[in-house]
Formats: structure tokens, C-alpha cells, sequence
């Protein structure tokens, strides 16, 4: 089984001000080198991919010495789309035959190399070629695609991310639950809302 992941970490951080996303701490650790531990971690076989764009280097240097690729996705300001081909592209280039491939947001610090294998064997065992995490009572990231999804995948556009293509497909995705997972980075309060709950930012 070869699993590519492709840590998504090229967003501007507009609702941040000068403050980059990336680099906020979680626990002594920035997000964006936890999400490429996490995936380091995991072990499944396929290469991890970081993708980067905004403030890409002063990000960079977070990730320079760990086993992963970095790619630029200079067209980041199109939207998360540009961001999922951007690393489609380097997976493949980084090794052509994979099996599935991961989309782990940076932003969602609880997620853990624990939930990446069980996305991994829920796919294995179930036969289903979408297997996504649900949490507050909704699918989300991160999400697993079979390879065989690489070109529905490579024609979203701006916006649309990888639910857009899950969401279509009720009939061929499977899910594990893992509530943690609902803790998105994506303002100061949700901050606030983490530090409340004794984690160190």
C-alpha cells in the first residue's frame, strides 16, 4: 500500500493581520511543521508533499530539514484548488505509482498519525475509494482519495476543494470518526477557543 500525503499549507492568513498561520505555535511547535510530523509519521508508504504559497519563505525553513517535498503553488491567491493540483502534481513526480493519496490541512493541529492510518485501512478493507473524517456531524479533511480519483481532482477550480468530490460520490466513501478534528485553526477564536481548553499556542 503507497498512500502520498499532501500537507495543504499555502493559504494567505487574512483573517490573522500580520500574523502567519503557518507559524503559529501549537504546544512549542508551529502548525505547519506538526501537520508534516503528523504525516511523517504516519508511514504509509507514499511521499508527503508540502505545499506552500503565502509567506512561503519564512514557512519553508520550518520544514527544510525533514524528509518531505516542498512545492511552490504561486497561484495560491486562485483558491484551494490551485493548491490541491499543485501537489497532485509534485506526488506523482515524487513517486508515479501510489495507491491513494491524502489531503491534510496544516490548520487542524489534533489531528494525529494514528487517525492518517485508520483513514488508510478504512480504505484498504472497505473497498471504498473515498474514505473522509467526520466530526461535528459533517465529512471533512483530512480526506482520502484512490488514485483513481487524480482527475476529477485535478479539475477543480478556485474554492472547491477536495469536499466538493467527496460530496458527489455517497455511494464509494466510507468515514472514521474523530471529533478532535473539528478544532480549525482558521481565526483568534478559535485561538482563544484551543487555549481555553489548556493547549499552549
Amino acid at each position: 500500500m503507497k498512500i502520498g500525503i499532501i500537507v495543504l499549507a499555502a493559504g494567505p492568513s487574512l483573517r490573522f493581520g500580520d500574523t502567519i498561520k503557518q507559524l503559529l505555535t501549537f504546544n512549542g511547535t508551529t502548525l505547519v511543521r506538526k501537520a508534516t510530523e503528523t504525516a511523517l509519521a504516519a508511514e504509509l508508504g507514499g511521499p508527503v508533499v508540502v505545499v506552500l504559497g503565502a509567506s512561503k519563505a519564512l514557512v519553508a525553513p520550518e520544514v527544510a530539514n525533514l524528509p518531505v517535498t516542498v512545492i511552490d503553488n504561486n497561484l495560491y491567491e486562485q483558491g484551494i484548488a490551485s493548491s490541491i493540483k499543485t501537489g497532485l502534481v509534485a506526488v506523482h513526480l515524487t513517486q508515479t505509482e501510489l495507491d491513494a493519496v491524502i489531503f491534510l490541512p496544516c490548520d487542524q493541529p489534533l489531528v494525529s498519525a494514528v487517525l492518517l492510518k485508520k483513514l488508510a485501512i478504512t480504505w484498504a478493507e472497505s473497498g471504498r475509494g473515498i474514505v473522509a473524517t467526520r466530526y461535528d456531524g459533517q465529512l471533512g479533511t483530512p480526506v482520502l482519495f484512490g488514485w483513481h480519483y487524480l482527475n476529477e481532482l485535478l479539475d477543480l477550480e478556485g474554492d472547491h476543494g477536495p469536499k466538493w468530490v467527496l460530496m458527489k460520490h455517497k455511494g464509494d466513501r466510507n468515514e472514521v470518526i474523530f471529533e478532535p478534528a473539528a478544532l480549525d485553526l482558521n481565526s483568534w477564536a478559535d485561538v482563544e477557543r484551543m487555549s481555553g481548553k489548556g493547549q499552549k499556542l
